[in-house]
């Protein structure tokens, strides 16, 4: 069997915390409005406070979830850059070029015999 060195990079640690339909809703009701206590965001989901308190973790070790205390509360905001590096360098750079393919041929279809 070969085993390679486990090397868990910043990459890894957002697609894990992407994974999990449950933590993709926490990201959105975040998007939807942010600086939400763990109530409001416990509210929206069929799950125990504790349940959620481990996703919101898995989402603040991604660096997803941005925490600050504000008295006795703690709201939790969205941080989009992990997904943003994701786009830029998993997805913009496979679409770039089947996108200029697609004017190229469009170009081509569209000109006059």
């Amino acid at each position: 069997m070969v085993t390679y060195p486990c090397r868990v990079t910043d990459d890894d640690r957002v697609f894990k915390a992407l994974a999990d339909p449950s933590r993709r809703y926490l990201l959105d009701l975040l998007f939807a409005r942010d600086g939400r206590t763990l109530t409001e965001l416990e509210s929206g989901l069929e799950m125990t406070r504790f349940g959620v308190m481990k996703h919101l973790k898995v989402l603040e070790d991604a660096d997803l979830v941005v925490t600050r205390r504000s008295g006795r509360e703690k709201l939790h905001y969205l941080n989009p850059v992990p997904i943003r590096s994701i786009h830029d360098r998993w997805i913009d750079k496979y679409t770039g070029r089947r996108a200029s393919a697609l004017a190229d041929l469009k170009a081509e279809l569209e000109q006059e015999p």
